[in-house]
């Protein structure tokens, strides 16, 4: 029988409400319909179309080559499988460089299914922010290792570690907070510097390769089952496969473990 066989569906509100609580979020990328379902009986609380499936689905180098109609067809379907888990969709690369633009994405989002947006960055990404608000669309911000940044970056590199970057990151997030983002993924960050940013967040925060001080965390779905995508496996990742014995035990096996607060441990997380 499904977790959720007698809980409402998750809305926005509730985020809030699980930290204040102390109940730590559940969050796992997906694509399609089938694996939609899996997750939503498995009791997974949030669930991310990310553009991450533009190299665990596309078979990409990075998620730069995604497009609106991909985040829009994969969040549709994703929402025909899950009833119960929040999804959120996932701007691609370009299409929120200014708020008219990514509010005409997020349109497409929302009628396709999705209950929140996710953004990449802070400083002129704070206006869209509250451009979306302002018109009734919840937005999780996304801080740290940005991969729509990796040219920037030169590539897929841990954020913070100087002081001057550790300052900016704590800034920022105040400021996607301030401007109405109601959720905060942080990726790539030092485990220290993310939970000195939880702690002095007003909003809740998720987690992944940032350490186990987050209120939450999330995985890339095909990295939990331990599938190959070509690419390398970063030091957060874990195959709950393993030890789960199968798709559904597995992610069972990854909610478990982030509720009680034995997943991320030292090992998947940088200092």
């Amino acid at each position: 029988m499904s977790v959720h066989a007698e809980q409402k569906s998750w809305s926005v509100p509730q985020l809030a409400q699980a930290r204040d609580a102390g109940r730590r979020l559940t969050m796992l990328t997906c694509y399609d319909a089938s694996f939609a379902r899996v997750l939503d009986d498995a009791g997974i609380d949030l669930i991310l179309i990310g553009d991450s499936l533009g190299m665990v689905v596309q078979g990409h180098d990075s998620t730069l080559p995604v497009r609106v109609d991909d985040i829009a067809y994969h969040t549709a379907a994703v929402a025909r499988g899950a009833k119960h888990a929040l999804k959120i969709a996932d701007f691609p690369f370009g299409s929120d460089a200014t708020p008219e633009q990514a509010h005409a994405a997020a349109v497409r989002f929302i009628q396709a299914g999705a209950a929140m947006v996710k953004l990449e960055g802070a400083g002129h990404k704070l206006e869209t922010i509250r451009f979306l608000v302002e018109r009734e669309i919840p937005v999780c911000a996304h801080l740290g290792l940005t991969p729509q940044s990796v040219l920037k970056m030169g590539g897929f590199k841990v954020q913070g570690r100087e002081q001057s970057a550790a300052e900016r990151l704590r800034a920022d997030a105040l400021a996607v907070a301030e401007a109405g983002a109601a959720l905060l993924v942080l990726e790539g960050v030092p485990a220290p510097l993310a939970a000195e940013i939880t702690a002095a967040s007003p909003i809740p925060t998720i987690g992944i390769g940032a350490g186990p001080g987050c209120d939450g965390q999330v995985l890339v779905l095909h990295d939990l089952l331990g599938i190959d995508t070509g690419h390398r496996k970063p030091k957060f990742v874990k195959d709950f496969l393993a030890e789960g014995g199968s798709i559904a035990g597995a992610v069972r096996a990854y909610t478990e473990a982030v509720r009680a607060g034995t997943f991320p441990t030292s090992e998947h997380s940088y200092a």
